[in-house]
């Protein structure tokens, strides 16, 4: 009863993102109940860190699987999850059939502008993280132009970034400290995967064969391909995410995308939820709250059953992967790809919300986005730096952050 409790507790106050999810983790698993010791802990985020997929939901899963097998990882990671999720859903609900009114519009401005302010930070943290040498901080210039102004795919740049990461890795000379895997780790290990392939796929390719509605086949398909390559964390996949659901797909507008990041900035559980909600308000565009529902379900399963694969696979060879330099280079090189990913994230929300008018022009290969400027909506940049100012130089935590920018953006849009 104590580990259901004490990761339930986990679920329900993990606010703040992976870094605030992390340290609550480590005082209730390390520090509190001494489930683990710092080493091993210190070992599992770092495997969970090389995962595609949110870091904290892993690290939770690898914590139960460490106590109490299987079993144990998915009731952790389901009781990380599910409160986060429940509470994205209602919210979804509410905003799709209140979002519409002068009072909500006027919050979520605010709310806009902090976000802007979050992910500015996220890409701070990144960088100082990822960018430790020339290479780096090329690759992360290449990523994004590569995106920003080539829009190449998001999975395209990650295979190329972990390539040359991998290729310029210096190789250590052999030493007999090597660390083998047993053949029948192995073998356990591909049963593993097939088993977890299936659970993931099979509800997928039922709905296929079922005649399902197109656009839960769509979300299903489009949220896999997603689970696969979300390296670096929520606001990197976001830049992949909001380019296709918005441009490509047209299941939201930019503006829907940033209320939805808002509100999963303000839930406890994984920021990558945001996905949840573009299933659902997706979904409930095509054909009423049931379907909605239907699409948040979808887009749950595919995102988060992943997760589980990873873990419950590759957490047996912690050590052995960790002894692999070429995989730790292709890693490095991918985290500092992710960099140059968030700042075309950054640029791309902050056109969209301070103008409301913003086109592509194309220039041979080359494309930019450029707003209107007589679009300038000065509220905006106006709250901006107020959300900067309480974020970064007082340090209040991003749920104060996000509640003082939905007052002030009643305020302003009261003048």
């Amino acid at each position: 009863m104590s580990f259901l409790r004490t990761f339930l507790k986990i679920g329900l106050l993990s606010f703040g993102g992976p870094a605030a999810q992390i340290a609550l983790m480590h005082r209730m698993i390390v520090e509190e109940n001494r489930w683990l010791d710092e080493k091993q802990f210190l070992n599992a985020l770092s495997f969970c860190m090389l995962l595609p997929g949110p870091e904290a939901m892993q690290l939770a899963t690898y914590a139960g699987w460490r106590l109490r097998g299987v079993r144990g990882g998915i009731e952790a990671g389901l009781l990380f999850v599910m409160p986060g999720a429940l509470v994205v859903l209602l919210l979804g609900i509410v905003y799709v059939y209140l979002g519409d009114t002068p009072i909500l519009n006027a919050a979520f401005l605010g709310i806009k502008a902090a976000v802007l302010v979050i992910v500015l930070q996220a890409l701070q943290r990144v960088a100082q993280r990822a960018l430790k040498g020339r290479m780096h901080y090329v690759l992360a210039g290449l990523a994004f132009v590569a995106i920003f102004f080539l829009q190449l795919p998001f999975p395209l740049i990650i295979l190329l970034a972990a390539v040359i990461g991998a290729l310029s890795t210096r190789l250590p000379r052999a030493g007999n400290d090597a660390i083998t895997l047993p053949a029948e780790a192995i073998r356990n290990s591909l049963v593993d995967v097939c088993k977890w392939l299936l659970i993931w796929w099979l509800p997928v390719i039922g709905l296929w064969l079922l005649g399902g509605a197109d656009i839960l086949v769509q979300l299903a398909l489009f949220f896999s391909k997603l689970a696969v390559v979300t390296f670096g964390g929520a606001y990197a996949v976001l830049a992949y995410m909001t380019q296709d659901v918005v441009v490509q797909q047209g299941w939201l507008t930019t503006v829907e995308m940033m209320d939805g990041l808002g509100l999963a900035e303000t839930t406890p559980g994984p920021l990558i939820l945001v996905t949840e909600f573009v299933g659902f308000v997706a979904a409930f565009r095509e054909s009423g709250l049931a379907m909605g529902l239907a699409g948040a379900i979808v887009v749950v399963w595919v995102t988060f059953v992943p997760c589980f694969l990873w873990i419950f696979v590759g957490a047996p060879y912690i050590e052995w992967l960790g002894a692999q330099p070429r995989l730790q280079g292709a890693m490095n090189a991918i985290t500092a790809a992710v960099v140059g990913v968030i700042l075309n994230l950054s640029l791309w929300f902050a056109l969209h919300v301070m103008f409301g008018e913003v086109v592509e022009l194309p220039y041979g290969v080359f494309s930019l986005w450029v707003p209107a400027l007589s679009t300038l909506d000065w509220r905006v940049p106006l709250l901006a730096m107020l959300c900067g100012y309480l974020l970064l130089k007082l340090q209040w935590s991003v749920l104060k952050v996000l509640a003082a920018a939905a007052v002030a953006g009643l305020l302003v849009s009261s003048l």
